[in-house]
């Protein structure tokens, strides 16, 4: 009766050890995963990994070009009078991060919360002609003039 509790002990062991050892040969397989950024409009929540990203380090301004021009993202609807919340994750905060919209910069300084909320009236008006229906929405992470990562959402305006 002894020997079957030692058997059976083993081969527990023995499949534990296989679990751990596979999992961990399935993490080493893994890319890292970019921090995420999220917009909120009422109950609409969208969220995105990073569309350029070099693990934290600067991007080389031709690609960083080439990619703040080249996104979409995820859609997400708004009306005029609805409140259009930005959250980042807090290793973007840390560096500081931009919004850009249409591939501009919308704002000269660099914000470092992880919070943010934007009337979406401000996304739709064209300034002198008539409001716009969609406006591509990026959010720059960059430190020391030196963009370090892209994130792009698409707002469409809700009839």
């Amino acid at each position: 009766m002894t020997a079957a509790i030692f058997r059976g002990r083993r081969r527990r062991a023995a499949a534990a050890v296989g679990a751990v050892t596979f999992g961990l040969v399935a993490l080493s397989a893994c890319d890292k995963p970019t921090p995420l950024a999220t917009v909120t409009v009422g109950s609409t929540t969208v969220t995105a990994g990073a569309a350029c990203y070099n693990e934290g380090d600067s991007i080389a301004n031709d690609k960083f070009a080439e990619c703040l021009q080249n996104g979409s993202g995820k859609t997400v609807k708004a009306s005029m009078e609805d409140k259009v919340r930005f959250g980042v994750d807090p290793k973007i905060a840390d560096e500081g991060w931009t919004l850009f919209i249409n591939g501009r910069p919308a704002e000269q300084e660099s914000n470092t919360k992880t919070y943010r909320t934007i009337p979406a009236s401000a996304f739709f008006s064209s300034g002198q002609g008539p409001s716009v229906k969609k406006t591509r929405v990026s959010i720059v992470e960059a430190s020391s003039g030196k963009a370090l990562g892209v994130w792009h959402f698409t707002l469409e305006r809700d009839s």
